[in-house]
């Protein structure tokens, strides 16, 4: 057996993944994902096994709903063959296993660090130098944004190599900041702080990440969430996704200097964060989703407020989002701006919305499903041009279908069931992945237990980490002065990414 197939959120024993030799185990993935659009690799990692590194490969399955695991365990002085030579979707998680591990890839197209993380291989490499890509020109000129500039929001670099003011190549640098997220999580023993740390992963994802956490623990500890808990963290998950994609359409007019479309949606996501501090006492959500509990039950009450808080978005939103997409000024900086293809978003192996804006249906809501979307019927919402009209319009769409979807689900508000602490006790020595899809896109964290029970390693995948290479070819052949708005049509995540 080549893998091991498992499902979201469903713990195996180690000893159950297959370990291949690494000529078999690179053979096995490439032919997963080769010529196979409905799959792709959702986290692939490395973990000091002993004198040794063990790499584990999760290739999700969209069709079949399964998750693909197979392993490989190699010496740090190997020189292994590289998988993004053939599967460009690799590159970024063999360069992050490369920086912390030291191991080589043969022909791999952009061996560079990712991170910069306190506990990487060779400290030797500093953020201050940088191998960026350069051109020996004397008719092209660079231009660096950021960090400081960008640094109100969270610090990035961005490097232009332009002819004029046409982009030929942006290169991104992250690995400004570091929580050291993944390394507290095994740290911290209790479930409190833990669940605190998930919920800080990325400020604007909280309920994203503290629901895949939550699940991957409740995997782990055999524990099986009750429907109070899945119904509220499927309307938690679809306000999260309402907010953020109202405050993106404000970000987007403001970008393109459309003032009553920057203030009418601005103001428009106020209530639905209005509504978690009442909900939870926190406008981000956070307290609100903890593992094998239910802190804060959706009442009746609840859904009485919320219906009042959705028919006063509704028709101002219908009304501003109508004029908003017929106005010609705003729709020649939006239309055939920042385009990324199909096949690219395919090749470098995007999720969420920046897959879905090409056309490659990439949604865990349908895919992977967990809480109680596969009782909603979840049909994503696609688009095929991949410009930034595509990203604004599946903001919009996703927004009507999440009200539509909370209008569903406060029908039938289930009865709380009463809180019963579940024990703390872990599988021992087991692996589990936890796949949800947050308002960006798939969430990816998964765990390793050791035989004591403990938490030995964890790890993370934003959907920021899939998705920024896709920025950096959306801007290529714009003018420089689009890059604000591409830059704000995909609103990835530095925190997410740098963990």
């Amino acid at each position: 057996m080549k893998f091991i197939r498992i499902k979201n959120s469903k713990p195996v024993s180690l000893s159950e993944i297959p370990e291949l030799n690494y000529s078999l185990f690179y053979e096995t993935n490439i032919e997963l994902i080769e010529n196979n659009p409905q799959r792709h690799c959702v986290s692939y990692f490395g973990y000091k096994n002993g004198t040794q590194v063990k790499l584990i490969c999760c290739i999700a399955d969209d069709e079949t709903h399964e998750i693909l695991v197979s392993s490989c365990q190699v010496k740090q002085t190997d020189e292994l063959e590289s998988f993004s030579k053939k599967c460009l979707c690799f590159e970024k998680f063999e360069r992050e296993i490369h920086e912390n591990f030291g191991l080589k890839y043969i022909e791999h197209p952009w061996l560079k660090p990712v991170r910069y993380a306190e506990n990487r291989y060779d400290k030797t490499q500093k953020i201050a130098n940088y191998p960026f890509y350069n051109i020996d020109s004397e008719e092209l000129h660079e231009v660096g944004v950021g960090p400081i500039h960008a640094g109100i929001i969270e610090p990035g670099h961005f490097r232009f190599i332009c002819n004029g003011e046409q982009i030929l190549h942006l290169e991104i640098q992250l690995g400004f900041q570091h929580k050291g997220i993944e390394k507290l999580l095994i740290e911290k023993k209790r479930i409190q702080e833990r669940s605190t740390l998930a919920e800080s992963i990325a400020g604007d994802t909280t309920v994203g990440h503290s629901v895949a956490f939550a699940q991957l623990w409740e995997g782990l500890n055999g524990f099986t969430e009750t429907k109070d808990i899945a119904f509220a963290r499927t309307v938690a998950l679809e306000i999260e996704r309402i907010a953020i994609h109202t405050g993106d359409l404000s970000a987007i007019c403001t970008d393109i200097a459309y003032q009553l479309g920057s203030s009418v949606f601005g103001r428009l996501r106020t209530p639905f964060v209005n509504f978690m501090q009442e909900w939870c006492g926190n406008r981000l959500s956070k307290g609100l989703i903890r593992p094998g509990k239910n802190k804060f039950p959706f009442t009746p009450e609840l859904g009485k407020r919320l219906l009042q808080v959705i028919e006063a978005f509704e028709p101002d939103f219908n009304e501003m989002a109508e004029r908003m997409f017929s106005i010609s000024s705003v729709l020649s900086r939006l239309e055939r701006t920042g385009v990324v293809s199909n096949e690219d978003a395919l090749s470098i192996g995007t999720v969420g919305m920046a897959a879905r804006m090409t056309n490659l249906n990439r949604d865990i809501r349908v895919s992977h499903p967990t809480a109680l979307y596969a009782e909603l019927n979840h049909v994503p919402i696609l688009k095929k041009h991949g410009d930034v009209y595509s990203r604004a319009q599946i903001r919009r769409r996703e927004i009507e279908q999440s009200i539509q979807y909370l209008r569903e689900l406060i029908k039938k508000i289930p009865s709380v069931v009463p809180i019963i602490e579940p024990n703390n006790t872990l599988k021992p020595d087991s692996f589990c992945i936890s796949l949800v899809e947050g308002w960006r896109g798939e969430i990816c964290h998964c765990s390793i237990t050791d035989s004591n029970s403990e938490m030995m390693f964890y790890k993370i995948t934003d959907p920021s980490f899939h998705n920024w290479l896709a920025l950096a070819l959306a801007v290529r052949n714009n003018e420089i002065s689009d890059f604000p708005i591409c830059n704000k049509s995909f609103n990835l995540s530095y925190t997410g990414h740098d963990l």
